[in-house]
C-alpha cells in the first residue's frame, strides 16, 4: 500500500483537527533576500507538545478496538513521539506506556509522564527500549503504536500537509525533514492531493541518508553506520511503508551535514526567534545551502518539525 485514500485522509482530519493548534505560517525577509524565493516557515514547534507528532497518534488511536482501547497502547521513544502518544492516549480516555532508555534526558522523561504516560527505563538505546516495549506487547496485549511505519499515522501526519495548502494556496515547493518517514509520507499525499503541481522535497542529515539510498536501491537498505547526533533525523532504517510512499510522491531528498543544520538551529534563534530542534532546522540549512532548484521568486515553504531542542547541546553549539 503507497497511498492514503481520499476518505482516510478526510477521516484522519476531523479527527485531528479539533484537538490540535493551527500552527501559524511565519515570512522571513531575510531568506527572501539570502536564497531569492518567497519563503514561509510553517511553524510547528508552537504545536501541543511542542512537535507535529501528536497529529499522528491521535489518529492511530481513533482506529483502535474498543478492546485495544481498554488495554492500552505502548510506544518506545525517547523524545517526541513519546510526547505525542502520552497526549494522544490522554486525550482519548487510553492508558499509555512509554518505554525510554535508561540514560534518557530526566526533562523529556518528566514531559511525558506530566501528559499522562507511564515511563517505563530500560536499556541505554532505543533498540533496547523498543525490545522491551514490544515484550511487554506480548505480555500484556498493549498495541504498539509506532513511531513512522503505520498506515493510520502517516494518515494523521497529513494534516499538516492540508494546512500548509489551506494557509498558502500559492505554495509551489514544501520542504520536509525525514527520519523515518512517517511525516514527509503524509505531508507529500496531502500537499499533492490538493495541490498537484507543488513539489515536495525531503532533507536527510548527509550522515543518515536511509531514505535516500532506500529509494535508489528500490528497496529498504539498512545502513551499516550514523554518522548523525540530531535524534529526529538519526535513523539506520527507514520503514517498509514510508519508503514506498516516498518513492511515489516525494520528487526529490536532499542531504545536509550535522553542522550545516546545527548552524541553522542557531540563525533561527538569533535572526527569526525560533527554537527549532536540529530535525526542523534541517529544512533551513538545505535551503541556505542552495540545495533548493526552484525558480526565482518561488513560494517555498520550509517545514519546522519541532521546538524540543536539548538544551545541553545547544550550549555546545553556541560554547564550543
Amino acid at each position: 500500500m503507497d497511498a492514503i485514500t481520499n476518505r482516510q485522509l478526510d477521516e484522519a482530519w476531523q479527527c485531528v483537527s479539533p484537538h490540535v493548534r493551527r500552527t501559524p505560517i511565519l515570512t522571513s525577509r531575510l531568506l527572501d533576500e539570502e536564497t531569492g524565493f518567497r519563503v514561509a516557515l510553517k511553524a510547528e514547534m508552537f504545536q501541543r507538545t511542542g512537535a507535529y507528532k501528536i497529529r499522528g497518534a491521535l489518529n492511530k488511536l481513533r482506529v483502535l478496538s474498543p478492546e485495544q482501547k481498554q488495554r492500552g497502547v505502548i510506544c518506545s521513544s525517547a523524545g517526541n513521539h513519546a510526547q505525542g502518544v502520552a497526549l494522544a492516549a490522554t486525550l482519548s480516555g487510553v492508558r499509555a506506556v512509554v518505554v525510554m532508555a535508561e540514560n534518557a534526558t530526566p526533562s523529556k522523561i518528566a514531559a511525558t509522564q506530566a501528559y499522562g504516560a507511564q515511563v517505563i527505563l530500560h536499556g541505554t538505546i532505543w533498540d533496547d527500549a523498543n525490545e522491551e516495549a514490544l515484550r511487554i506487547v506480548a505480555g500484556q496485549g498493549l498495541a504498539y503504536v509506532h513511531p513512522f511505519d503505520d498506515q493510520d499515522l502517516i494518515a494523521g501526519q497529513a494534516t499538516l500537509g492540508r494546512e500548509i495548502v489551506e494557509q498558502l494556496r500559492d505554495v509551489e515547493v514544501v520542504l520536509v525533514p525525514i527520519g523515518g518517514g512517517g511525516l514527509i509520507s503524509g505531508v507529500a499525499q496531502a500537499v499533492k492531493r490538493i495541490s498537484p503541481r507543488a513539489r515536495v522535497v525531503g532533507v536527510e542529515s548527509s550522515g543518515a541518508p536511509g531514505m535516500r539510498e532506500s529509494v535508489r536501491a528500490g528497496r529498504v537498505v539498512t545502513l551499516d553506520a550514523v554518522d548523525c547526533v540530531i535524534d529526529g533525523l538519526r535513523v539506520r532504517r527507514v520503514g517498509e511503508l514510508t519508503r514506498e510512499m516516498v518513492a511515489r510522491w516525494v520528487d526529490d531528498i536532499v542531504t545536509v551535514p550535522d553542522a550545516d543544520i546545527f548552524e541553522s538551529v542557531v540563525w533561527l534563534m538569533s535572526r527569526q526567534k525560533l527554537v527549532a530542534e536540529g530535525a526542523a532546522a534541517a529544512t533551513v540549512a538545505a535551503l541556505r545551502s542552495g540545495l533548493v532548484k526552484a525558480a526565482p521568486g518561488a513560494r517555498v515553504v520550509c517545514l519546522l518539525s519541532g521546538g524540543n531542542l536539548n538544551l545541553d547541546q545547544l550550549a555546545g553549539l553556541i560554547w564550543n
